[in-house]
Parts: C-alpha cells; structure tokens; sequence
C-alpha cells in the first residue's frame, strides 16, 4: 500500500502540488494571525509618562463603583473629580506641591502649567520658560522660537521648545495662566513621603495617591495601550475567524476533489480487487503524505508572515508603536493540527464515496458526474441554509440592532457561504445551463464548454468555490458597510434643523463623524476641546437666532441589579433642543425636559414616559430623574439628553443654530464668525455640516476589512488558480481528443477560456446570492429600527473580484491547456 501510495504522487504530482500549495497557505494564514492574536494576550509592561519623575502624585476620582447584586461594578466617569482647593491647601503643609491643569485647546494638543513639565521630564531644547500670560512652550517639531498662535482665545508667542517624551501634544503656559484658563486641579504632586500623604488624604472620600507604576493612572490615556490591545485582538480574532474559514473550506474543497479527480483509478482498483477500506487508507495515507509537510511549510510561512502583519497594524495606527510578535507556540500547533485535521477530513468524505460503489458503477462515473450530492452534503447544507436564514430571523425579532454590528455582519456570511457551497454541486448544472447562452458567443467552442461544465458538476462546483466566498465576501462586507453608513446619512439629514453648526478647531470632521462598532457616536465626545462660556454666550445674544448648545457627557445605569452600563449622553437647554434638533422622539415630549427629567432611548431597560430610572451623572452624583422622553435607538446614533446643569464639568463642543423668521442667512454668517473670532472654531453652513459629520468607516474598520478581504481574497484567487490548473490537468485526453476530432488548437483554448468564465459565472452567481441575502437582512433590520435606507450594492468591486476570478481562472486553464496540446499527447486517448 505504501510503494502504490507513493507511486500515486509521484505520477499525480500536479494534482498534489497544487493541494500542498493550497494547504500551506491555509496553514501559513492561521499561524501569522494565531501569532499576532497571542500577542495581544501578553503585553510588555508600560511605564508612566507624564509624572514619571514625580514622587507622589494625588488626584481626585476618576471611576464610578457602584455595588450591585454580583458585587461591586465600576465604570470611568466622563467627568472626574477634581482635587478641591481645601485639599490642595491641606497637602502643601505636608510638603512642597505642584497643581497640574488640562486646558483643551483642540487639534489635538493639550496645555499644562510650566511648573510640572520637569515630571515628565520635558527639557528645554531652546528658548526660555514662559514668563506672562501671552508667552507659551511648545514640543518641538511644528513650531519655531518666535511663531505666533491664536490659542485660548488670544495670540501668544512661542519663547521655547522642548523635547519630550513624545506621548502627547503639549503647550505649557505660565502657572497664572494655566489657573485662570482652567481653575480646577487635576492632579497634585506632592514631595512628601507617601504615607504622609496618605495619611493627610484620609478624610477625602475617593482621592486616590499615586506612587509607582501607579502614577501611569494620571497620564493623559492611561488606558490608550490597553484599549489598542483589545481592538487588535478584537480585529485580529475576527480576520482570524473569517480568514481561518475560507483556509479551512478551501483546502476541504481541493482535497476532495483532488480525490474526486481519481474516479476512473478507483474503479480500476476496484475491478482489480481492491476493497473498499483498502481504497479508503489508501486515500488517507497520500493525505497524509502531503498534509504533514504542507502543514510544517505552513507554519513556517506563518512565522515569516505574522511580524510583517504586526508591523503592518502598527503603521496603520491600530496597533500600539511597541507592539511585537512574541514568541507563543500554542498558534503553530493549533495552526498544524488545524491543517493537518481538514486535509484529512476532506480526503476521508470523499474516499468513502469512493470505496463504497462497485467497479462498473466508478468507471461510468469516471464519464459523468452521477450521484454528487450525497443526502448527508444535502442535509448539512439545507441545514445551514435554514440554521442562517433562521438566525436571521431571530435577530431581527429579538435585537435588530445587532445585525448592524461589525462583529455581526462580519461573521454572519459564513453560515450562508458554507450552505451555497455544500448545495453547489445540486445547482450547478442548472445555473450552467441557464448561463450556457453566453457561451454561445464563442461559437462552435462554446458548446463543448456547457457541455462539459454540466457534465463535471464536481468539478464545476470545486472551481466555483473559490469565486463564491471572493463575491460573497466583498458583497457583503462593503455592501453592509455602506448601506448602514447611508442609513446614518439618512438619519444626520433628517434630525438636523439647524442653519449653522459651530464646532471647535479639531472638530471641524470628527465630531460628527460615524463609523461602525461605535454606539451613540453623536453624543461620544466626553474630553475633546469646547467652548467656553463666554463664546457660547456671544452666540445665544446674536439677533434672529435660536440656538442650542450641546455638550458631551455620560449617564450610568445598573440593569438587572447586576450590570452597570454607560449611556452616552449630551446636555442642551431643552427650549434650544426642541428647535435645532428634529430628534425621532417616540413617546413624551422634548419639552418636557427639566432638571428633574432626562430623555432616553428605547434600548434602555425602563423606557416608559413618566416612570422614574435611577442613574449616576456624569462627575459620579446619583439623581431620580423622571423619563420626559422616548427616542428611538435608530442606527445606534441616539443618545440620552439632559439638562446642562445636570453636565456640570464640561464645555459644549458643538452649538447648532437656527435661523427666526425673517433673519437674513448673511447677516447671522457674519456676526456668528464674528462671535467666535479669536477662539479657532469653525462655523459650517448645515450642507458643510452634513458633509463633515458624514458617516464614514473608522481606520479600525478599514483596517480589518483590508485584512480579511486582502488575506481571503488572495488566498482565494491562489485556491482558484491551482483547482483550475488541477482540473485542466486532468483532462489532457479531452483536449487531444478534440484535437484528433479537428478542432484547431485555438478552438480547443477557446473551448477551455469558456468553460473557465462560465465556472466563474457560477461562482459569482451563487456569491451574489449570498450577498443579496446579507444586504436583505441588513435592510430589513434598518426598517424594523424605523430608519428608511435603500441597499446600496458595490457593484463596482463586484465587478472586480469577478474580473480578477475570470482572468485568474481562464490563464490557469489556458496556460496548461496549451503546454498539453503543444507536447502533443496522443497516448493518453
């Protein structure tokens, strides 16, 4: 058995080339993102940065606990706490302290007293230290000695650069003009010995001291790497699972018909005497043969590849700077067994259908492709096909809102790519039929094409694979994701009332901006820059307006006793609110919002107009406000509304407003830019607006869809070239028997380039067929959250994924054809 083993390779080895080919890729996928998944599981330790040479560090409370059933449950507070004055004034007879202040000043960059910039330590590279109210530092690189900004509402002259540790964007004032710019402290350093400091902290309830690797807490995104890490993994998982199962499904694919090839062998074996369980492990043991070292190639591909895909998150700005591949071994054995296991899965499948017909019934199936569908392929695709429409469904009854989340619509193809693949063989010959008129547009070649392609359903079947995950994937990744944004589009147009929108300098495009996986992005903005109260006043004095600042906080909710949920909320004068803001109230009334009410969605738990909901605000106060209004969840863009009294802590970072009537639109142009002149805010027509804050996928998103669609599609166009070179390989007597017919060679090529595009239009048919199924759902969850949105079809990538599969799939069956006809191989008939 093993000397027939081995002769079998050796005289079929283009068949098992193109196998190990597919399997060492399959395996080389799971390894590199297993590696990069491990990871993000063990990350190096990080130092603090901003009071790295600070002793002792005191700042107020920054997370909201919150004892429940199941113990005690915390949350970050929108708004931390402060260190009061009194505390601040207790701490200095302990020792010698240094206020810290945030002044938000937009693009990205954050202002800081000049006294706290030694802890860091930032040092002078030139210049001077600030020395009045108009002179400022800044980190070297944008700016020179002698540059003039308009920061804070006044000019002020860049006296001195420094070089610091690069983590942020600072601007450092004099410590005067830092407090009156911003009177609350945020941290305090204290040189003093750390039980001293705690010992004096002790009556203030919620103040936390800082010493050590704890002192990371005061940076300015102490759990920005944190937060990286859980997005790579979340990305990484999902291209994992995505990617995992087009390897796993194609490499299934090629060796079981690597194996369906061989039916003419197996029914000379057979009329030979060979049993079937001889057939079987026969079959196996070339599996075998091959699986073991493609699997070991492909881990060390896997290797070679997963620092390049790390690298590649971090220039793309989802990674942190020091993120690595580690050392892991868990993803080579995983990846290996994981090869090793589907190869032989396939090979076994279809060697029982081999071992169990009898020697005359193989050899007519060697002809025409009899019998395909097994009833346990039939049932296990049927299921699928209902277990995915079902789960569906279900979803849209029970949370429609989950069907427009990433992870969601991202997995949810698999089911219905699967059923389409297991059901191919049972609608290919039809769909080839039906398609058989296009062939006809080569002549006399078409004919043997459809023929041929309706014959070897198998065959038909194996090679459309491949092009149905490429169209069922990029219809319905893209199709989704841009349907959803224009449903939020949709939703941006329908609730703005406004005329003008005034938003901060670094606003300008990220305020209102969408992107997918991100819940209530309208009201998310908690700590960008705003405006302060006296810009905010000049506008509600300009003649013929209304207008409504709205500012960014957060509202928490324990639900079922046991979870403690942050709600993103805004704040407005409710009067401003009702008339800037067309909100898709569902029950009550915006006007009825007061200081004792709040308005919430339809997603929260107790949404009834009246009833009384317990929450925390945003600075960690714990009110009974009563429900004043319903809005419906939408796309997810809907948030809680309160008071601004009830959003104490945070300036408005967007004011909307509207034109009375009878007010001149040029008029309110000018006093608006007038009113804001000096501060670096914008002021957007409602078309720049709605241009700005268009929905668009965040670079996360994009990322991870490059990824799974890069990965899967290459890796599928490669499945795709060695099934067609396997498949034309095997029929070199066809082709010389058309030659010995008198054909021509060129008609024989034509014949074959046909056959390619009409396997390939099956392919996409039954891709399309998944991705219209997608999008239906998508469009059906949209209408059961009562937003209208049409389904928007990315017919052009469509169209490039199947013209990549047509000339991928016609030059890997022409090329061999033609070497074939050209060696002249008369001894096969």
């Amino acid at each position: 058995m093993l000397s027939l083993t081995l002769r079998t390779l050796r005289t079929r080895w283009v068949t098992y080339a193109g196998t190990f080919t597919a399997l060492a890729l399959g395996v080389g996928v799971i390894a590199a993102m297993g590696l990069t998944l491990a990871a993000t599981l063990d990350a190096p330790h990080q130092e603090p940065q901003r009071f790295a040479r600070a002793p002792v560090v005191v700042r107020g409370a920054d997370t909201l606990k919150v004892r429940t059933a199941n113990g005690v449950r915390q949350q970050p507070l929108a708004v931390p706490r402060p260190v009061s004055p009194a505390l601040a004034a207790h701490l200095a007879t302990v020792g010698r302290t240094v206020a810290d202040r945030t002044v938000q000043l937009g693009d990205g960059r954050a202002g800081h007293p000049w006294s706290v910039a030694a802890f860091a330590p930032y040092r002078l590279a030139s210049g001077r230290a600030p020395r009045s109210a108009g002179e400022i530092v800044v980190t070297g690189g944008r700016f020179a000695l002698g540059d003039r900004l308009t920061l804070a509402g006044r000019p002020r002259t860049v006296v001195g650069t420094v070089a610091g540790p690069g983590f942020e964007q600072a601007v450092f004032f004099t410590d005067a003009e830092a407090a009156r710019l911003a009177p609350r402290i945020d941290n305090l350093v204290v040189d003093a010995p750390p039980a001293a400091v705690r010992a004096a902290v002790a009556g203030f309830a919620g103040t936390q001291v800082l010493t050590g690797d704890a002192r990371r807490a005061a940076d300015p995104d102490p759990d920005g790497d944190h937060q990286a890490l859980t997005a790579v993994n979340a990305l990484v998982g999902t291209a994992a699972g995505v990617t995992g199962f087009v390897s796993v499904f194609v490499v299934a694919s090629t060796f079981a018909f690597a194996v369906a090839q061989r039916g003419r062998e197996f029914g000379l074996l057979r009329t030979a005497g060979a049993t079937p369980r001889q057939i079987r492990r026969s079959v196996l043991a070339e599996a075998a043969a091959v699986a073991v070292p493609a699997s070991a190639a492909g881990c060390v591909l896997g290797g070679l590849g997963a620092p390049r895909l790390a690298g590649w998150l971090v220039s793309a700005g989802v990674a942190p700077d020091w993120f690595t591949v580690g050392s892991a071994l868990w993803p080579y054995q995983l990846a290996f067994w994981t090869g090793l296991t589907f190869a032989l899965a396939g090979a076994w499948s279809a060697s029982r259908r081999a071992g169990r017909v009898g020697p005359l019934q193989a050899l007519r199936d060697a002809q025409v492709d009899s019998g395909t569908l097994p009833p346990v392929r039939r049932a296990a695709g049927l299921a699928l096909l209902l277990g995915g429409v079902g789960l569906a469904v279900w979803r849209l009854a029970a949370d429609p809102a989950e069907a427009l989340h990433r992870k969601t619509y991202t997995t949810q193809p698999m089911l219905l790519i699967t059923a389409f693949a297991l059901l191919a063989p049972m609608v290919a010959g039809p769909l080839v039929r039906l398609l058989g008129a296009a062939a006809r547009a080569c002549g006399a070649a078409g004919m043997p094409a459809r023929e041929n392609a309706a014959a070897g359903v198998r065959r038909t079947a194996a090679v459309a694979a491949p092009v149905l995950i490429t169209v069922a994937l990029a219809g319905s990744l893209l199709g989704t994701t841009a349907t959803i944004s224009a449903a939020r589009a949709a939703e941006n147009r329908s609730q703005t009332a406004a005329d003008f929108v005034v938003v901060p300098q670094s606003d300008t495009e990220a305020d209102g901006s969408q992107s997918d996986g991100r819940k209530n992005d309208r009201a998310t903005n908690a700590g960008s820059a705003g405006f302060d109260a006296r810009t905010a006043a000049r506008i509600a004095r300009i003649p013929g307006t209304v207008s409504a600042a709205l500012t960014p906080t957060a509202v928490y909710v324990v639900e079922d006793g046991v979870a403690l949920i942050r709600e993103a909320a805004r704040a407005a004068d409710p009067a401003g609110l009702a008339a800037v803001e067309r909100l898709p109230v569902a029950a009550g009334s915006l006007a009825d919002l007061d200081d004792h009410s709040i308005v919430v969605t339809d997603e929260w738990q107790t949404h009834t107009v009246g009833r009384t909901v317990e929450v925390w605000l945003g600075d960690g106060r714990k009110v009974s406000l009563r429900i004043a209004a319903v809005l419906r969840q939408g796309t997810g863009g809907n948030g809680a509304y309160v008071t601004t009294r009830n959003a104490e802590g945070l300036p408005p970072d967007r004011i909307d407003v509207k034109l009375r009537p009878g007010a001149d639109p040029a008029t309110v142009a000018a006093a608006l830019r007038a009113a804001v002149s000096g501060s670096g805010a914008h002021v957007l027509s409602r078309a720049q607006w709605l241009a700005a804050s268009a929905p668009r996928t965040d670079g996360q998103t994009r990322t991870g869809f490059l990824m799974v669609l890069g990965i899967a599609l290459l890796y599928s166009a490669i499945a795709l070239a060695n099934t067609m070179v396997m498949a034309t390989s095997d029929r070199v007597r066809d082709l010389t028997v058309l030659r010995l017919a008198g054909a021509t060679t060129w008609q024989v090529l034509r014949s074959v380039a046909a056959e390619a595009l009409l396997v390939v239009a099956v392919g996409a048919v039954l891709g399309a067929a998944v991705a219209g199924l997608n999008l239906l759902g998508v469009r059906a969850a949209l209408a059961a959250l009562s937003v209208p949105s049409p389904v928007i079809v990315p017919w052009q990538a469509l169209g490039v994924m199947a013209g990549g599969c047509a000339l991928i799939a016609v030059t890997a069956a022409v090329l061999p054809a033609r070497w074939a006809l050209r060696r002249g191989r008369t001894g096969y008939v």
